[in-house]
């Protein structure tokens, strides 16, 4: 039957462990499993289209498929392996084929296999399988489960596998202790001083939804210590717990009922996104839900009262970033790592991007769940309200010490309070995790590294001159972006136009310039160029800290060397732009940031988040990112952000082909002219994709 359980490794662990070292005086239970007393329906009654397309949604209410589908498999086939550190198990074979699957079993074995855990050979199943919450599943939603099994289900013939349990785990006999012990097999009982909305929420969170075996903290025999509000230990149903190298959150009053509802359907609300486990969970099930359940569901949880000591819930407040941003490692850590998707005053990117203040994620007193995503990435769940998921990469790259610097500036600012994170907690983690670090030869550049300079203070001036550019300098800058739009992350990105090692080259010969420039006259040509803006002038103070931050990112570069990840690299200029099939790729993949006429996006209050790519606000036609092949190299390697799981931003993952069709589309389209223009390439080798 169903023994896989995402999450719930702790149940093999301690279960079981301490069912065979009480159970060994109890064996004689096993000898004799439960009777069965479920009377078999009507044969007629199971192929009834309705029933069946009932119990296809009590499957969903259920989320059955999520553990008995492996990947890429036959749905309910079976075959997802659970790694432990006891041995493996599989998920079983629930399709109605009567060699491998249940099509042979009779209702009775199915109903208490469901209820009690015992197969239908006799054998007790591992208790990741939640049958002590599936008890409590009416009589009716499981007739109706066992119709749509049998005949709403395509049978697929897949021997299941044998569980591969080292000692003393193999031995399941002690489970039927357990089961006697802790399995309360009673149906769900209704509740006459409450309404049918709460009734129902309370069926489906304690029942089918098990949401207590990941939600509830354990017993000393890893039981659920309460599987309802009104246990001996009842104030603990929900309470939150931690599940492996996650939090599971306290479910217990913590959002309003059009909150829960939101998160349930859509995988996302205005306080946090799901992360881990529960991505499947809202997959699979949840965003399946009617209205009404969901709104049941969320009127019980929002019923039950909170006694811990858990941080309020607030909104995230746009603002300035905290004071602290540019004067600590983990100000600087976050701004370098963090802010181009969460903001630097914590509130994200409504609608894809999570905030940080009110996320439960950043205020659960048990920082695990926070620090396993940041070692190891995150991912939208792909739901009908949005299909398209979005990525946070894996940062276990960055050393211990740095993501708790990062994390605690994170936790103090947006937190409510909450504990800082230790350099021991993120190596606890990272040793239980063991996160996998991709390969790189590009080594990224600490902005933290910049207070421990003795012109710290010029040097964190001219990494801000490149990140804040439109804010700092607003006379220089005439349009919406800021160096750091095509210099990612301060120029701390490969292949996202680095500033690494970059002024070792200069001064050097530009073709466009025809003649030697300084690095003060490269920067300027951004000015004019890609800001449309006015120079700085060059003995000024602004000046003298942004090539103090070009002269640091230098480090021990030498013009004659080779720096990995340099510039944006090239794109195949055999290959032909099609701009119409890049004005799709633009709706799909760029206007959701940008805008769908190229005006970029704001804020609620109105700050540009990511920068125009066309009109008045955008680069001139003299800009580098003007051209069709630099900016298709630049879009390939570098956009969109959160496409998948590369380090730093999630970045890339177009073709190239795309890549230039997109560029084309959008690098052709109305922008401010450049007065200059007729002074460039002075000595000939003007490229073909110039616009002028």
């Amino acid at each position: 039957m169903h023994e896989r359980n995402r999450g719930r490794l702790r149940w093999l662990k301690f279960a079981a462990a301490s069912a065979i070292v009480l159970g060994g005086g109890f064996a004689i239970l096993m000898a004799v499993p439960p009777s069965i007393t479920a009377e078999e329906p009507d044969p007629g009654q199971l192929s009834d289209p309705a029933l069946v397309a009932r119990g296809k949604y009590v499957a969903q209410l259920g989320d059955c498929i999520a553990c008995h589908t492996d990947k890429g498999g036959d749905e309910m086939a079976g075959g997802l392996a659970l790694e432990t550190p006891m041995g493996t198990i599989w998920s079983t074979n629930i399709t109605p084929d009567s060699k491998t699957g249940i099509g042979s079993w009779s209702f009775g074995e199915f109903d208490r296999a469901m209820r009690k855990g015992v197969d239908a050979d006799g054998h007790n199943l591992y208790p990741a399988m939640p049958y002590p919450s599936y008890a409590k599943i009416t009589d009716e939603d499981m007739i109706a489960l066992w119709a749509y099994l049998l005949n709403g289900v395509k049978p697929v013939e897949k021997a299941n596998r044998d569980a591969a349990m080292n000692f003393p785990f193999n031995l399941r006999f002690g489970l039927a202790y357990w089961n006697a012990v802790f399995a309360d097999d009673t149906r769900f009982v209704f509740d006459q001083t409450k309404d049918d909305a709460w009734n129902r929420g309370a069926y489906l969170v304690q029942g089918l939804g098990h949401c207590g075996a990941c939600h509830t903290p354990r017993g000393i025999a890893f039981q659920e210590v309460a599987m309802t509000e009104k246990d001996p230990k009842g104030d603990q149903f929900l309470a939150g717990a931690k599940v492996e190298n996650w939090h599971a959150v306290e479910l217990r009053n913590l959002w309003t009922v059009n909150d829960t509802v939101e998160l349930l359907k859509t995988g996302r609300n205005r306080f946090t996104t799901v992360s881990g486990s529960m991505t499947d969970v809202i997959l699979h099930s949840t965003q399946n839900f009617t209205d009404g359940d969901l709104v049941s569901i969320a009127t019980y949880l929002k019923s039950l009262p909170s006694d811990t000591q858990r941080a309020v819930v607030t909104e995230a407040v746009y603002g300035d970033a905290p004071s602290t941003a540019y004067t600590t490692p983990g100000g600087l850590g976050y701004m370098q790592f963090c802010s181009d998707c969460h903001r630097p005053d914590g509130t994200g990117v409504k609608g894809i991007f999570p905030a940080l203040a009110g996320n439960p994620t950043v205020s659960a007193l048990d920082p695990s769940t926070l620090i396993h995503i940041t070692l190891t990435g995150w991912e939208t769940a792909s739901t009908n309200a949005h299909p398209r998921t979005y990525t946070m990469p894996a940062f276990a790259r960055i050393e211990d010490q740095e993501i708790a610097d990062i994390l605690s500036y994170v936790r103090k600012n947006w937190g409510a309070g909450s504990p800082a994170i230790s350099k021991g907690q993120v190596a606890q983690a990272r040793k239980h995790i063991d996160p996998k670090i991709d390969d790189s030869s590009f080594e990224t550049p600490r902005l933290a590294a910049l207070l421990d300079e003795p012109n710290s203070e010029q040097l964190v001036r001219g990494m801000r001159l490149n990140a804040e550019t439109r804010k700092l300098v607003p006379d220089n800058v005439g349009n919406d972006l800021n160096c750091a739009s095509c210099h990612l992350n301060a120029g701390t990105v490969a292949d996202g136009s680095p500033y690494v090692g970059v002024s070792a080259f200069f001064p050097s010969y530009a073709p466009r310039a025809g003649k030697e420039i300084t690095m003060e006259e490269r920067i300027n040509g951004c000015f004019r160029r890609s800001m449309n803006g006015k120079p700085l002038k060059v003995d000024s103070d602004d000046m003298k800290a942004m090539v103090a931050y070009f002269d640091w990112m230098r480090g021990e570069t030498k013009p004659e060397d080779k720096v990995p990840g340099r510039g944006v690299g090239k794109i195949d200029q055999s290959l032909i732009p099609d701009p119409v099939n890049g004005q799709k790729i633009y709706a799909a993949q760029c206007a959701v940031c940008h805008g769908a006429n190229g005006e970029g996006l704001k804020d609620d209050v109105g700050r540009l988040v990511y920068p125009p790519l066309w009109g008045d606000r955008s680069f001139n036609i003299g800009a580098g990112m003007a051209r069709t092949y630099t900016a298709a190299a630049f879009v390939q390697r570098n956009m969109p952000i959160g496409f998948h799981e590369k380090f730093p931003l999630g970045q890339g993952g177009l073709t190239d082909q795309e890549a230039l069709d997109v560029a084309d589309y959008f690098s052709h389209m109305p922008r401010p002219d450049f007065a200059d223009k007729l002074k460039d390439w002075p000595n000939g080798g003007k490229p073909k994709d110039a616009r002028y």
